[in-house]
C-alpha cells in the first residue's frame, strides 16, 4: 500500500541491479538529486528490461522490492537521464506489465442498461 502523500518516480535510462539499498540510495541523491529517505518512491529498470527494483524510505526504515518478469519487458520512457512522476494506479500498471502511458481495457459497456 502506497501512502496517499508519496510521489513515484521512475528513474530514465537503465540501472545496474546489482546495486542493493544502499547504492541505489546514493543514486538517487547524487544522480536524481533527490532525498531517499523523504517517503517517496524510486523505480529503476536493468538493462534487459525484465527486471525493475523500487526502494522507499517509511518511518521505521527503508524497503527494496524487487520484480522480475518472466515474459516480456517493463515499458519504460525512452529518455536517458532524469525521472519521470507516475500515480500509484500508473505503478500498478508498470509492474503488471501493462502499457501505463496508453492502458487499454478489455472491454466497456454500449449501454447502461
Amino acid at each position: 500500500m502506497i501512502p496517499p502523500s508519496a510521489r513515484v518516480w521512475i528513474a530514465m535510462g537503465h540501472t545496474d541491479m546489482r546495486k542493493g539499498m544502499p547504492g541505489l540510495a546514493l543514486l538517487v541523491q547524487q544522480g536524481l538529486k533527490r532525498i531517499p529517505h523523504g517517503g517517496d518512491l524510486f523505480v529503476f529498470r536493468g538493462r534487459a528490461g525484465s527486471l525493475v527494483k523500487i526502494i522507499w524510505q517509511d518511518c521505521i526504515g527503508m524497503s527494496l522490492y524487487t520484480k522480475r518478469l518472466e515474459k516480456g519487458r517493463f515499458v519504460w520512457p525512452r529518455a536517458k537521464e532524469g525521472t519521470v512522476s507516475l500515480t500509484p494506479s500508473q505503478l500498478a500498471c508498470l509492474l503488471e506489465g501493462i502499457d501505463w502511458r496508453n492502458p487499454q481495457y478489455s472491454w466497456r459497456p454500449a449501454s447502461a442498461g
